[in-house]
């Protein structure tokens, strides 16, 4: 499935001018979807990939991604996040992505625009669709959690660690990219993610009872 999300679109896309710039694309155009954020807009994903321009460690290279892209996110879809070209992606966006991925372009001009980095993805995803070249999906890829699914659990992780005074409150989101990152490696299946969402909870009730705000009924 080819799908194109649009996440809080500025309006205008329906004039003249914007379609001109689709041309030969307008059913994509028409057929977009729209998000009030990120994380709805990729919650049924079974892998998301943001792009970059700054030099993270462990990005991925756009032919790297084409080789490993079909045993990341197995038989759900593949999210493809562009940000835009003033800021690209920002820190809590970078946060949702399971994995980065920098264009390996010269350190003087590193940034391409938007329209340059979607096509030299696509074009290496063709590529390696054409050659037969991407790993195949695991046998158990079917049972995996979706992204939205992982982000719930990561969620309530946050509250129960927060609650037992495991992560620190004015800067909770470090350990809890980390988390993430150990969660979305692991591929849980649904029944896995609901294991650790009755995990959290019961943390989060531990952690008030013992700070004298809950109930042990």
């Amino acid at each position: 499935m080819r799908t194109l999300w649009l996440v809080d679109p500025t309006p205008g896309l329906d004039e003249p001018s914007s379609r001109a710039l689709a041309y030969g694309a307008w059913d994509v155009l028409d057929g977009a979807r729209r998000a009030g954020s990120l994380l709805a807009a990729v919650s049924a994903s079974g892998a998301v990939v943001g792009t970059s321009a700054l030099d993270v460690e462990g990005a991925w290279t756009p032919r790297r991604l084409a080789a490993e892209a079909s045993s990341l996110a197995g038989e759900r879809a593949l999210s493809l996040v562009f940000g835009p070209e003033s800021t690209g992606l920002s820190a809590a966006e970078r946060a949702l992505c399971h994995r980065l991925v920098r264009i390996p372009s010269d350190p003087e001009q590193p940034s391409l625009n938007l329209a340059q980095a979607v096509l030299l993805l696509a074009y290496e995803l063709r590529l390696a669709f054409l050659a037969g070249g991407a790993t195949a999906a695991p046998p158990d890829s079917e049972a995996r959690a979706s992204a939205g699914e992982v982000e719930q659990v990561i969620s309530e992780l946050r509250q129960g660690l927060l609650e037992i005074g495991y992560l620190d409150a004015q800067n909770p989101d470090r350990i809890l990219a980390e988390l993430r990152g150990l969660v979305t490696r692991a591929h849980p299946s649904p029944r896995e993610v609901l294991l650790l969402r009755g995990l959290a909870k019961q943390v989060a009730w531990a952690g008030r009872i013992a700070r004298g705000r809950g109930s042990a009924g």
